[in-house]
């Protein structure tokens, strides 16, 4: 894992507004799961970030295309956001996590906040499979115990019953995997040119 994972990702960004093909990248295209964040800074350092989207794949995939698509799809289709505009560049800043040593856990507490990510499946009321994910930094930037990280992430997931009973927590599947994580800023970015 490197800071030239994140490198390519604005070079990705880059090439899309210019519509110019992206250069190849130089890394190894191994096969991973992965997922691509983009956030803001006011002042252009990795403090006080703002999520500006968020999208990966659990697939592994090869690294060159992997971080190519999801560049792409984390600023313009995560539907939480509306598309990063050209004029952000400045502002942004990218990570890119690596997903590796998937676990299944024994029950919805079997993970540590700041070293696992957790990946939740459940059942809604109408019985229809749901999931939903939340990458290792997530629940320890939020400030959140276990037990508030797993209800954020049942809302997340589409898990709309204003109770959440025990017997339903019991019910969680969860898997916990770890990130290796590089994040950059524009700067270092314009740096690394």
């Amino acid at each position: 894992m490197s800071k030239e994972h994140c490198y390519y990702c604005f070079d990705s960004l880059f090439s899309h507004f210019d519509g110019r093909p992206v250069s190849k990248p130089t890394f190894d295209d191994s096969p991973f799961p992965l997922f691509v964040t983009w956030s803001t800074s006011e002042d252009g350092t990795t403090k006080d970030l703002r999520l500006r989207g968020c999208i990966g794949n659990f697939s592994a995939m090869p690294l060159h295309a992997g971080l190519k698509e999801y560049a792409l799809t984390s600023a313009f289709k995560d539907g939480r956001f509306p598309p990063i505009d050209r004029k952000e560049l400045s502002s942004l800043v990218c990570g890119v996590s690596l997903l590796v040593d998937f676990e299944d856990g024994d029950h919805y507490l079997d993970w540590e906040v700041g070293r696992h990510g957790i990946w939740i499946e459940f059942k809604d009321a109408k019985g229809r499979k749901k999931s939903a994910t939340y990458l290792p930094e997530v629940a320890k930037e939020q400030g959140w115990t276990k037990e508030k990280a797993i209800e954020s992430l049942l809302r997340k997931g589409g898990y709309r019953e204003t109770k959440i009973s025990q017997e339903f927590l019991d019910s969680i599947f969860l898997t916990r995997y770890q990130s290796l994580k590089a994040q950059v800023t524009y700067q270092d970015y314009l740096d690394s040119l």
